[in-house]
C-alpha cells in the first residue's frame, strides 16, 4: 500500500513538471498572436503585441525598432509566407519571459523569395494583464 501511494505521488510530481504554468501559457499564446500578426502583415495586431521599446534583431545583424518593424511587415517590404516554430521553451522571471525556439519559414524580402532557418531568442514583458514582445534576436542555423 505504501509503495503504491509513493508511486502515485511520484507520477503526479513528474506529470506536473511538464505542465505549463498559467504565465507560461499566456506567453505561449502571445507568441502565437505575434506569429499570426507577422504572417498576416497585420499592422494593428503588431502594434498591439509589440512593446514601444522593441529591439528586433535579425540574423543578418540588422536591428529594427517597433516603428521600423511594423512598417517593414505591414507594407510587405519584408514578408513571411510561412513560419513554423519548434522546440520552444519558456522561462518566467517575474514580469519577464525568456522564449527560445527554432523558426523555419519561407520569406519574400524586397521581392526576393527565400527561406530561413533560425535560432530565436525573444524577451517578453508583462504590461498590465498583457505580454508584450520587448526584444528579439535571431541567428542562422548551420
Amino acid at each position: 500500500m505504501k509503495k503504491s501511494i509513493l508511486l502515485l505521488f511520484l507520477l503526479a510530481m513528474a506529470g506536473s513538471s511538464f505542465a505549463q504554468s498559467k504565465a507560461e501559457q499566456q506567453v505561449a499564446d502571445a507568441v502565437l498572436v505575434w506569429r499570426k500578426a507577422m504572417l498576416d502583415a497585420d499592422k494593428a495586431g503588431l502594434e498591439a503585441i509589440l512593446a514601444p521599446e522593441l529591439s528586433y534583431g535579425h540574423s543578418n545583424g540588422k536591428i529594427e525598432d517597433k516603428a521600423m518593424l511594423v512598417k517593414s511587415i505591414s507594407t510587405g517590404e519584408s514578408d513571411f509566407i510561412t513560419m513554423e516554430l519548434t522546440e520552444q521553451s519558456i522561462k518566467i522571471a517575474g514580469k519577464t519571459a525568456i522564449v527560445r525556439h527554432k523558426l523555419a519559414g519561407d520569406i519574400n524580402d524586397g521581392g526576393k523569395p527565400g527561406s530561413v532557418k533560425l535560432f530565436v531568442l525573444q524577451i517578453w514583458q508583462k504590461v498590465g494583464p498583457d505580454w508584450k514582445l520587448l526584444a528579439r534576436q535571431a541567428a542562422r542555423q548551420p
